[in-house]
């Protein structure tokens, strides 16, 4: 190695332990989760940090703060310190979807943040009740198009992911569903299977219970491939709806002007615990698929999903509540 790359190793590493204070991390690491506990996003952290923390050395602790539709969180991380001691693990609910839906926020997603890196998708899988005549996608158009603003979609309320889902759905097969908002997947699920309402789009990781009971009936997944949960479902693509994909991703952001080492470190800390089997079957058994990048590739993943609701959202006139 020449005096002159040594000189700039040299450099590079004081400029790395200057901004942490030290070689980082040399204390705990704090991960906020704007949802309470046992739902997809705590899962998912839970699922992950204790890899991370192998990696890194040092506890990672999980701290759930829900509330205001993850506002709360949002702006504790936004004024953190930027040393990589405080970050946030949300889903594509605040990483896309809110910019799509709300023009002012008391945070901004892309300028008050930095990405780390993507954790994992679950996609979302299109169900009527098994009395429902519709035994195929087309069967279930034709059905709606006969019966236009008559059928009933159950949704997780306006913007949700499932009612985005039923939106571009609707855009794409000149449909008209009449939505049905529920407080969550839960709810929503069990009136579906009472009959009460007649298709809803749930996450793979929600509805296989119910699927597997028979107590509803799959007849789409919004994923590129067939999910290995549910190996006889058609992707929609393969159902004759091509362009009707919808998922649920999850990332780490760390507050903006956090120093490009610390981002580095924590994201070859994260991917290395997704590469490991323990975690890639935890995912599994919830439908999840790990999503190992760059930092980079979460920007751009949140980039091209938020110009995707947007124009879903403006075509279908939904507003956020």
């Amino acid at each position: 190695m020449s005096y002159r790359l040594v000189l700039a190793a040299a450099a590079a590493l004081l400029m790395f332990i200057n901004a942490a204070g030290a070689v980082y991390p040399e204390r705990p690491i704090r991960i906020l989760v704007p949802f309470p506990p046992g739902g997809n996003v705590d899962i998912t952290a839970r699922i992950v940090a204790p890899g991370m923390s192998g990696q890194l050395g040092q506890s990672v602790i999980i701290d759930n703060r829900g509330g205001a539709h993850g506002t709360i969180a949002a702006e504790i991380v936004a004024k953190a310190a930027r040393d990589g001691y405080t970050l946030m693990l949300t889903s594509s609910g605040m990483l896309a979807i809110a910019p799509a839906l709300y023009q002012k926020l008391s945070y901004d997603i892309v300028t008050d943040f930095t990405p780390v890196g993507s954790i994992s998708t679950v996609p979302l899988v299109m169900l009527v009740h098994p009395s429902a005549p519709a035994t195929t996608v087309r069967e279930f158009i034709a059905a709606a198009k006969s019966r236009p603003g008559r059928i009933t979609m159950a949704t997780n309320g306006s913007g949700s992911t499932p009612d985005l889902a039923g939106a571009l759905f609707q855009s794409l097969t000149g449909t008209q569903l009449i939505a049905v908002p529920y407080k969550g997947s839960g709810p929503a699920e069990i009136d579906l299977a009472g009959g009460q309402v007649e298709v809803y789009f749930d996450q793979v990781s929600a509805a296989i219970g119910f699927v597997n009971s028979g107590k509803t009936r799959a007849l789409a997944v919004t994923s590129k491939a067939r999910v290995a949960q549910l190996p006889h479902v058609p992707t929609m693509s393969e159902a004759g709806v091509p362009g009707c994909e919808a998922s649920t991703f999850t990332g780490i952001l760390a507050p903006a002007g956090t120093p490009h080492e610390i981002i580095r470190r924590l994201n070859a800390a994260m991917n290395t615990a997704l590469r490991t089997s323990a975690v890639k079957e935890n995912f599994a058994r919830f439908a999840g698929q790990t999503l190992e990048g760059t930092p980079e590739d979460l920007a751009r993943l949140m980039r091209d999903e938020t110009t995707k609701w947007t124009q879903v959202v403006r075509a279908a006139g939904i507003k956020g509540e």
